[in-house]
């Protein structure tokens, strides 16, 4: 088991205001120290604050270009890769994301689509859509959409980028990598039965070690921890993949008969655990960042319905998934609105991350060139 992140949340009233990011930063390189001297690997630290609309405003879309760009000269100063200026809510600052995305390299940032209170926006659905669209013809084979993506019903805290925004006083999260304890616990099950128990005591002990380290930097540091996002988080490692340890446990491939049960049962065992859990807490399956998952979306064992199917037991939204170039925004905007649907309905928090592939057609092969994302074809879309 890895940590794929500790993330640190901020609250900022100005980017004038360094120390804060400073001291998160400073923060971030003793808390990863802490986990790597008892043992762990620590993959990176991140930063996320409130929604930049807030520390932002009455600035011009130049001038707001300018200071997010002063903020990443600071960040590679001071060794931040993953900062997050949290979500934009309105039609007019979703507009300018593009911009923000095609003039920075290690921003994340974020759109606010719908919520249990108000229900879906259409209006920034539409635009968030025009967002995933440009960005993709803006950015080399459509990759800038890696630092963006829509979302319905999420709460601030999520560990996890690009979703993560942050509310209130420092504070700290701690997202995992879990897919090797998922494999393991499958392959020494009979069942699906033996699968889940295997699996919630690997989980109890894992993340109760994660969690008594997690208190002492919290106590030590005198920062605030709001737990562990025990998302099942994707691994490039073929060997840890979420999809073929799916395939442990029925009798078929990912996306036959059987991957929504197993779904389920994974949900019960994620949303049981006796430590504190925050973010979305519920099953990861992107598509470009697992090995299986690519895998078996070249063999066609499943397509964005079956997705979103399983978004309604357990998963996190769609992430990482390609579609072809060509798309209309109109029906980027329709499968948002399905996902914000579902978020809403079911109360949960789910997000979009997609991958539309400038110039190339359902069925043809990503060309990314990336460290955090394998090649696959590219989903149909009707």
């Amino acid at each position: 088991m890895k940590i794929r992140t500790i993330t640190t949340g901020i609250s900022l009233q100005s980017l004038q205001d360094r120390e804060t990011i400073k001291q998160a930063a400073d923060f971030n390189q003793q808390a990863k120290i802490f986990f790597e001297k008892q043992g762990y690997e620590v993959q990176t630290t991140r930063i996320a604050t409130n929604t930049w609309e807030e520390y932002l405003q009455d600035l011009s879309k130049i001038e707001i270009i300018n200071e997010i760009q002063t903020l990443e000269q600071l960040c590679q100063s001071l060794n931040i890769s993953f900062f997050n200026i949290g979500y934009a809510s309105k039609p007019e600052t979703i507009d300018i994301i593009p911009d923000i995305n095609k003039n920075t390299s290690i921003i994340y940032c974020s759109s606010r689509i719908g919520d249990s209170e108000t229900g879906i926006n259409f209006e920034n659905a539409r635009e968030s859509a025009k967002v995933i669209k440009r960005i993709s013809q803006e950015s080399e084979n459509g990759y800038g959409n890696f630092r963006f993506c829509a979302w319905a019903n999420c709460q601030p805290g999520i560990p996890f980028f690009p979703t993560a925004y942050h509310r209130g006083n420092t504070s700290f999260a701690i997202g995992l990598e879990l897919g090797d304890l998922v494999m393991q616990a499958f392959s020494q099950a009979k069942n699906m039965i033996t699968g889940e128990q295997n699996l919630q005591l690997l989980l109890e002990s894992e993340l109760n070690q994660v969690a008594v380290i997690a208190e002492k930097i919290s106590d030590r540091f005198a920062v605030t921890y709001t737990g562990i996002d025990n998302s099942l988080a994707p691994s490039l490692n073929k060997k840890n993949s979420i999809a073929f340890a799916y395939e442990k446990l029925i009798n078929g491939k990912f996306g036959h008969s059987g991957t929504l049960s197993v779904s389920g049962m994974l949900t019960r065992v994620l949303k049981n655990v006796s430590v504190k859990i925050c973010g979305y807490s519920g099953l990861m399956l992107p598509v470009c960042e697992d090995v299986g998952l690519a895998t078996r979306a070249n063999e066609q064992t499943y397509d964005i319905t079956n997705l979103l199917l399983y978004s309604a037991v357990c998963g996190c939204g769609l992430d990482t998934v390609p579609i072809p170039g060509d798309i209309t925004i109109e029906k980027i905007a329709a499968l948002l609105i399905d996902m914000a649907t579902l978020a809403i309905k079911l109360d949960k928090p789910l997000s979009a991350r997609l991958f539309p592939i400038p110039n190339k057609k359902a069925g043809e092969m990503t060309t990314f060139n990336s460290p955090y994302l394998v090649d696959c074809k590219i989903f149909t879309f009707d």
